[in-house]
């Protein structure tokens, strides 16, 4: 076998193991016993409800509502609004609400969410924060459900699931279906351990373990990995359920996914500690895999379409090899042309997702070498 051969095989195999391999790795360990279960039980300690807003005033009425409307005991839950500099009506109608459980806390210039996160934990006065976007929409038991996995002392972060409302285009129909292989993947890692990054959308802490971050970092990334790092576990919770519309539109979900792996991929240089197996065991692993593996999928396709071409003269094989590459992003290209045109069958939609994501992984990295930051935070929805 040529190193031509081995670099083919050896990139084909990285790239089924991210996508399939790794997932089956965790179910094969969960069934071996090597499931961690969680001691939950009811509690309700005084929490903080922490909403990062920046130009909100489409939603943060209803946000607000649903947040006072939720099943927690209201001398116990504080309603915090970090507005990053708003300037569309936002804190006015943050300040109009006659509640004292709401408190706006308005940064006076916009330094980004991380920023906005860091201030609010300081002024936060529950011993449970909880983390959430303005659009994202809480089922009544939500954060009952994440507080209860405190009862275990071991637990130090808490990752609920968020679920999308309206998902008829073919962005939202296929992010939907991305998200619910990355669902399926939170289950299995935090079966057997702590899950590798949260959701900015619905997320909880302790709040004694928040560390401060960096503004480029990307907050609900890093900090679960903060947390991890320090010894205790960062769980799971499909029971606490928010719901929120997806981006809709293809551009905006690829802009949106460059900047959270250009800022994923900064932060996780700056924590490069976490790969090392010997300090952190089975978790580096998980982070190699679920992430780092992940965001290289790019140069992997590359390499493996290149090695491919160049073992075309073997013929058999490899001709059938790179027909099927070929077809595959011919598929994603003719998908391409169709949302062009507002066509986007879904037989065409999936290749041309796949693809999308990757491209956007790839520049999210290039754009990280580049030198370009993403500090200031804008929604999908406006960007």
């Amino acid at each position: 076998m040529t190193g031509m051969h081995i670099l083919f095989w050896a990139t084909a195999a990285l790239i089924v193991y991210v996508y399939a391999g790794y997932p089956a790795l965790l179910a094969l360990i969960g069934a071996c016993g090597g499931r961690k279960s969680v001691k939950a039980a009811p509690l309700e300690p005084p929490v903080t409800l922490v909403v990062s807003a920046y130009n909100e005033a489409g939603v943060i009425g209803e946000k607000m509502a649903n947040s006072l409307a939720l099943d927690y005991p209201a001398g116990k839950l504080e309603v915090l609004v970090v507005s990053d500099a708003s300037d569309d009506g936002t804190d006015d109608i943050v300040r109009s609400i006659a509640d004292p459980r709401v408190q706006l806390l308005r940064m006076e210039a916009r330094g980004g969410k991380t920023l906005g996160l860091n201030a609010a934990v300081l002024a936060a006065r529950g011993e449970i924060v909880v983390f959430s976007d303005a659009n994202a929409m809480y089922r009544p038991d939500a954060i009952r459900r994440m507080v209860s996995n405190f009862a275990d002392p071991a637990v130090g972060a808490v990752i609920g699931e968020s679920t999308y409302s309206d998902a008829t285009g073919g962005a939202d129909q296929d992010e939907s279906l991305y998200w619910r292989y990355e669902v399926a993947i939170k289950r299995l890692e935090s079966a057997i351990g702590s899950v590798v990054g949260g959701d900015g959308a619905i997320y909880a802490i302790r709040r004694s373990l928040y560390v401060p971050m960096r503004a480029d970092a990307l907050s609900d990334f890093v900090n679960p990995l903060q947390i991890a790092r320090s010894g205790y576990r960062c769980v799971y919770e499909p029971r606490a359920i928010s719901v929120e519309k997806a981006a809709g539109d293809f551009d905006r979900e690829f802009r949106r996914k460059v900047r959270i792996v250009n800022r994923a991929w900064r932060a996780m240089m700056s924590l490069k500690d976490l790969l090392n197996p010997f300090r952190h065991g089975f978790f580096t692993l998980e982070i190699v895999s679920h992430k780092v593996l992940r965001w290289l999928v790019p140069l992997f396709l590359l390499i493996c379409l290149l090695a491919n071409l160049a073992l075309l003269r073997e013929g058999g094989l490899y001709v059938f090899l790179l027909a099927g590459q070929v077809l595959f992003y011919a598929l994603a290209a003719v998908g391409h042309a169709r949302r062009l045109r507002g066509d986007l069958p879904r037989a065409l939609a999936l290749p041309y997702y796949f693809v999308m994501v990757n491209l956007a992984s790839a520049r999210g990295i290039l754009e990280a070498y580049w030198g370009r930051t993403y500090t200031t935070w804008t929604p999908p929805r406006a960007s």
